[in-house]
């Protein structure tokens, strides 16, 4: 069953307004680095355990040690496990994947865009720039009468 759309009707015609939205896309998977998303072991630093006693742990110590070009200090515990610790600001082992919004703003609204004019925004602070300023022209054209 599908919900009808309740819409107020429009005071004015549809090249009087403007429409902005933000919108996720489903499908697009971005490879991000830790700055950008916030990694809590970006930020704060972390620790990896590993058992050189198995086949893996050698691998992954070798890879640490030879090949992985970040800052690190190495301990043994007591139970014989290599203990690295990773300093905070470089990148960790994990993938991280986003899905990059897009910030735009058309002419319109959900009659449609006449002009055809779409615009998009690369940071999302330019976005809210927009927004704001183009509420307050509206404030002020409402003031005017």
């Amino acid at each position: 069953m599908t919900r009808p759309i309740n819409r107020v009707a429009p005071n004015m015609p549809v090249s009087a307004y403007q429409t902005y939205s933000i919108t996720s896309p489903q499908d697009t998977s971005v490879v991000a680095a830790c700055a950008q998303v916030g990694c809590a072991a970006w930020r704060h630093g972390w620790e990896s355990r590993v058992d050189e006693r198995t086949e893996l742990g050698a691998r992954q110590a070798a890879y640490i040690r030879s090949q992985s070009r970040r800052t690190f200090r190495e301990q043994r515990t007591d139970v014989g496990l290599t203990v690295f610790r990773f300093e905070s600001g470089q990148r960790c082992f994990a993938e991280h994947r986003t899905r990059p919004e897009v910030y735009a703003v058309r002419d319109g609204d959900w009659r449609g865009n006449p002009t055809g004019r779409t615009r998009t925004h690369q940071r999302p602070a330019d976005w809210v720039e927009d927004f704001g300023e183009h509420q307050l022209r509206l404030v002020e054209q409402q003031k005017e009468g």
